[in-house]
């Protein structure tokens, strides 16, 4: 299988010049915030509040079509960001969707993918945010035992650090529409030391 590869999309030139510019200003906030890792930060990007936003939602799911490999049978929105994604994202192109969940369910069927049977058919991962790749290694791992053929993952941001492969090794290709380094751009293009004039 092959290493890791990002991918990153190009909204810039295909018609949505400022999505990574609204994609920032709406999930970037500031103020005093405990990270995960204990940390105290000054700011804080919260991946949830553009897939709460319909048109902006919209918008980005219109890019990430253009990533979904044609021979595609099953789209596999990870819990829970990937999961909106997958669903507009089968709306709009009648691939059925399949929702996987970070530990299979203690009832019922216990099924770790909820939806259509994955054993033989090609899945494309969709999630939401991708920083270490920790969910997304889990997630193809899961769906190889079951019989399912996973080489993509497709990504509304790649957050990891430029240059960074945080798949290599797990044999999947990331394709992002957006990266790290666009909404930094987008955050630079923002601040009010970007439009004012040089100093003289």
């Amino acid at each position: 299988m092959m290493d890791a590869v990002t991918e990153p999309g190009d909204p810039h030139t295909d018609g949505d010049p400022t999505l990574a510019d609204d994609v920032d200003a709406c999930c970037r906030l500031t103020g005093t915030f405990t990270l995960r890792s204990g940390q105290q930060a000054d700011e804080y990007f919260d991946k949830y509040l553009f897939e709460s936003r319909p048109a902006l939602l919209a918008r980005v799911v219109a890019q990430l079509e253009r990533l979904v490999p044609p021979d595609t049978e099953l789209l596999g929105g990870l819990e829970l960001g990937g999961v909106p994604l997958a669903t507009m994202l089968s709306a709009r192109t009648g691939i059925e969707a399949l929702f996987v969940r970070k530990q299979a369910k203690q009832y019922g069927t216990c099924k770790l993918a909820e939806g259509p049977p994955v054993d033989g058919r090609r899945v494309t991962l969709v999630e939401d945010v991708i920083t270490t790749g920790g969910a997304v290694r889990d997630a193809a791992s899961a769906l190889r035992d079951a019989g399912a053929v996973v080489d993509v993952v497709i990504c509304a941001i790649d957050r990891s650090p430029p240059g960074g492969r945080p798949l290599t090794g797990a044999g999947l290709e990331v394709r992002a529409v957006l990266t790290k380094a666009d909404l930094d751009r987008a955050r630079e293009r923002a601040s009010p030391e970007s439009s004012s004039p040089p100093p003289t």
